[in-house]
Order: structure tokens, then sequence, then C-alpha cells
């Protein structure tokens, strides 16, 4: 009798240890959302703003940026499954995302506020709707 009750503690130790860990994974939803915003930003500028002094401040700001989530992805207790293959979908989509509309802003597209604002959102989609998707799991 006393294995029974042992054993039915130790199992609802192991679900509530199961619901923080599953509470603490969602902080990647977060992560993604801040990416996306960030890509509504980062991308015009880049685009829209030309010079040194553009090219100077979007990429001590997107450097910032970047370190800071990464910061914070880093010091996050839990690790959400499948994370490392999820990620590296969505930053080599982005990747490639991105490098279009550079290529494509810089060449086809000079200063307009159009395809900078299309671009905007073509960047900013992999992380959305994989915020989206991650949300939808949690």
């Amino acid at each position: 009798m006393r294995e029974q009750v042992d054993a039915a503690a130790s199992l609802k130790g192991i679900g509530r240890i199961e619901g923080i860990a599953r509470g603490r994974s969602g902080w990647y939803t977060g992560y993604l959302w801040l990416f996306a915003a960030w890509q509504l930003v980062l991308v015009p500028a880049v685009l829209l703003w030309h010079g040194r002094t553009g090219t100077l401040v979007s990429t001590l700001a997107n450097t910032l940026v970047v370190m800071g989530l990464s910061l914070f992805a880093t010091r996050q207790p839990v690790v959400p499954r499948g994370y490392g293959g999820r990620h590296l979908k969505v930053i080599g989509t982005w990747a490639v995302a991105y490098v279009l509309s550079l290529v494509l802003g810089y060449t086809v597209f000079t200063d307009s506020v159009a395809f900078a604002a299309v671009a905007a959102l073509a960047c900013a989609l992999p992380a959305a709707a994989t915020a989206v998707q991650k949300g939808r799991a949690v």
C-alpha cells in the first residue's frame, strides 16, 4: 500500500514539474513576435535611409536587438521541444526574404516606400507565422 502512495506522490510531483516547464516554454512565442516586430522597423530603415548615418544607425540598432534577443533566449530555463530545427527554419526563411528584399530594394525598387513596406511584411512573416503556430500548440 505504501508503494502505491509513493508512486502517486511521485506522479503528482512529475505532473507539477511538467506543468511548470510547459508554462515557461512560452517565451519562444514572445521572442518570435519581437523579432517580427523588429523587421517592420529594420527593413524600411535599411532600404530607405541611405548614407553613412543610416547604415551606422540601422547596423547598431540591429546589433543591439539581436544581442538582446539572443541574451534573452540563452537565459531561459526551458527550451521548447523541437526548438533547434524550428528556429533554423525561421531564421533561414527570414534570411532568404531579407536578402531578396535588399537585392530588389537596391536594384529594382530603389527608394520605393511601397516596396519597403511589403518587404518588411515579408521579412516579418516567417517569425509571425511560427509564433501563431507555436501559440496554438501551447
